[in-house]
């Protein structure tokens, strides 16, 4: 039995879970998200708590229990407390504000890059090389923030770019320089 998948997931107060076959609608206080699951496993609802059930011990049943569980869990959290990524913008001269709802990074190139945030994104900006994606949907939020790291990765000689909060970028050391000299 797959660690994770037994797991039962708690329902808080004022999240509805509606369960359709192999489509979940949760809805919260911060939102609504809603997604097709495999149709191999079944959600069970009863007292307040969401259990994911495998119908056999098959190789393609085990794989996916744990999966379903996990997503559905984040639904759960989503709609109730929301996700956030943050970022860390290292450079001289890099920096992130807002222009409206789009977010625009000035990274080093001869133009600013302008993202403009899909449905249920935002951007929370701390100060300008700090910033943070946020949102309910959780693949939605790491993809977004991982898009905005690809614009200027975190090279490594000086660590200049966009990075992961907390994320460690192994340096190297650079030229050595000549020993010696000519002679």
């Amino acid at each position: 039995m797959s660690r994770i998948g037994r797991l039962a997931i708690p329902i808080p107060a004022g999240v509805t879970v509606d369960v359709e076959g192999s489509h979940v609608a949760v809805s919260g206080p911060k939102g609504k998200l809603e997604r097709d699951l495999s149709p191999h496993l079944r959600i069970v609802k009863d007292d307040g708590v969401l259990r994911v059930e495998r119908p056999n011990d098959e190789k393609k049943s085990r794989e996916l229990h744990g999966l379903t569980r996990t997503l559905l869990n984040n639904m759960v959290i989503g709609v109730t407390e929301g996700f956030r990524k943050p970022l860390e913008i290292t450079g001289v001269g890099y920096r992130a504000q807002m222009v409206g709802k789009k977010l625009q990074l000035n990274l080093g190139y001869s133009h600013p890059i302008e993202i403009d945030p899909p449905a249920g994104i935002s951007f929370d900006i701390e100060t300008p090389i700090k910033l943070a994606v946020v949102g309910i949907d959780k693949e939605l939020v790491g993809h977004i923030a991982a898009r905005i790291r690809a614009t200027r990765k975190p090279e490594p000689y000086k660590g200049k770019g966009v990075r992961y909060a907390g994320e460690f970028i192994r340096r190297k050391a650079g030229k050595a320089g000549k020993i010696g000299g000519k002679k």
